[in-house]
């Protein structure tokens, strides 16, 4: 009798535990096909927005092309705000893409730079300049000026210098006609928390001004020669925009910042106004932005090259600018 109700429970809890087996697999498969599903969902709601906020861009893209073709006079805008630095939004190419459209135009009377910048590369500066004494020579029968907002100093007085005129508030901070380099030493700290530094270079200079490394007279007076060269080069470009209206004393030159009141009494600017008020004067109360827009993927791209390229720059030269 025993050997039977042993044998009893034994076929009585097998099934049980194989039935649970099989009901726990059909749980967690069911499990897994929520998830998956859930997971189709979230991507084809991002796919769908991303899809959406394209095709919204780009019809705002074509409304506002079709809103500057009416054969009605007005004012041509250009924003260059922030850094001038390559990749920027205030970079040559980005500017220079704005300008160009603006001056081409039919309906352009006039066209106004607004300049809120507090400098950047030398490089990408003069671009902006050099493009936009091409373009006046081109559509010289179309006046550009600039209005200058909080700040166009250094690089951003540089493609100020370019324009016709120069509007400012008497608050504005305005010049900087200076270069300058940024480097740190670290030499004594490196003494000091017994740190040894090992270079090896192919180029007696090519660890030019390395910041763990006693400064070098030979090299610095070479670093030195070099800004003297892009001083004078932002020297003559001022010198060739603002002509016989700029009051050149000792300090012009010397890095110093104005207000626009007294940059007003130097020559550096022309007259206090705005964007409204200019073009109040060219007749063509309707103003039109030709500021290029950059997408939010070459936004997030620029980003990160230009952050890379600014951090190998930095540590070969320093922060070499005209800010």
């Amino acid at each position: 009798m025993a050997d039977t109700e042993t044998d009893t429970n034994q076929s009585a809890s097998g099934p049980g535990k194989h039935d649970q087996s099989v009901v726990d697999r059909l749980v967690f498969a069911a499990l897994k096909e929520q998830t998956r599903a859930r997971r189709w969902r979230v991507g084809f709601m991002l796919f769908f927005v991303i899809y959406v906020s394209v095709i919204t861009v780009v019809l705002l893209a074509g409304q506002d092309t079709d809103d500057r073709a009416t054969g009605e006079k007005h004012t041509a805008v250009v924003k260059l705000n922030g850094v001038i630095a390559s990749g920027e939004a205030a970079g040559a190419e980005n500017i220079i893409s704005g300008l160009k459209a603006a001056f081409e135009h039919d309906d352009t009377a006039g066209v106004v730079i607004e300049i809120n910048s507090p400098g950047g590369s030398p490089v990408q500066a003069a671009y902006i300049f050099d493009e936009i004494m091409r373009l006046k020579q081109k559509y010289d029968s179309v006046p550009v000026h600039a209005v200058v907002a909080d700040i166009a100093a250094s690089g951003g007085y540089f493609v100020a210098a370019a324009a016709d005129n120069i509007y400012v508030n008497q608050s504005s901070l305005v010049g900087s006609i200076g270069v300058r380099m940024d480097a740190f030493g670290f030499v004594e700290m490196m003494k000091k928390i017994g740190v040894e530094r090992r270079l090896l270079v192919a180029g007696e200079n090519k660890g030019l001004f390395d910041p763990f490394l006693p400064e070098q007279s030979d090299q610095k007076a070479h670093l030195q020669s070099m800004l003297n060269e892009v001083h004078n080069h932002f020297i003559s470009a001022v010198k060739q925009g603002r002509g016989d209206r700029l009051v050149v004393n000792e300090d012009t030159f010397s890095g110093l910042i104005w207000s626009g009141e007294k940059a007003l009494g130097l020559g550096l600017v022309d007259a206090y106004g705005t964007t409204r008020s200019v073009a109040r004067e060219l007749e063509a109360e309707r103003v039109i932005d030709f500021t290029p827009e950059t997408g939010l993927l070459e936004d997030l791209a620029n980003l990160l090259g230009t952050s890379i390229g600014r951090g190998i720059s930095q540590q070969l030269l320093g922060n070499f600018s005209l800010n």
